[in-house]
């Protein structure tokens, strides 16, 4: 039997982004909005498999990668970093020169490369569930009252 040539010039599968099933599975991405997401498909996109605490992205950067206004991922970052997805390990700053450095972020479901262990956060997130608030028709709650005029039965 003979078997097929080697192609030299094969080309791989390329670049692709891992969403593992046990992530998705936590209560944190199962109600996460898709607007949050998106951004952090988009993080870790970034993330070469190496540079984990080190990944740069703006919101500006952002919002040009997700096609939405720069106001509008601001809040999705608040989302991510609230529920435990991300940390940022760097707040932005302007540079000595006046020019703006942005901020540097970590997934929190990988280790990064300062040996500092995966947080996981996200799987212990619960969302805040309020009791149950009595709504209905003020008129359901009406007690009847005596009559002033009326003879002291009720």
């Amino acid at each position: 039997m003979v078997r097929k040539p080697y192609k030299h010039h094969k080309k791989g599968v390329g670049r692709h982004v891992q969403l593992p099933e046990w992530l998705q599975a936590t209560e944190a991405w199962a109600t996460m909005p898709p607007g949050p997401r998106a951004l952090y498909v988009e993080l870790k996109r970034r993330y070469n498999g190496s540079n984990n605490g080190n990944i740069i992205l703006s919101h500006r950067d952002a919002a040009k990668a997700l096609s939405v206004h720069r106001n509008t991922v601001g809040p999705w970052f608040d989302v991510l970093q609230e529920r435990g997805f991300i940390r940022m390990t760097q707040a932005p700053y302007l540079g000595p020169s006046g020019i703006g450095k942005a901020s540097i972020w970590a997934l929190e479901e990988l280790p990064t490369t300062d040996g500092k262990p995966a947080g996981k956060a996200f799987v212990r997130w619960r969302e805040n569930k309020t009791p149950a608030q009595k709504t209905g028709h003020p008129d359901t709650n009406i007690v009847t009252l005596r009559s002033k005029t009326g003879s002291g039965r009720a």
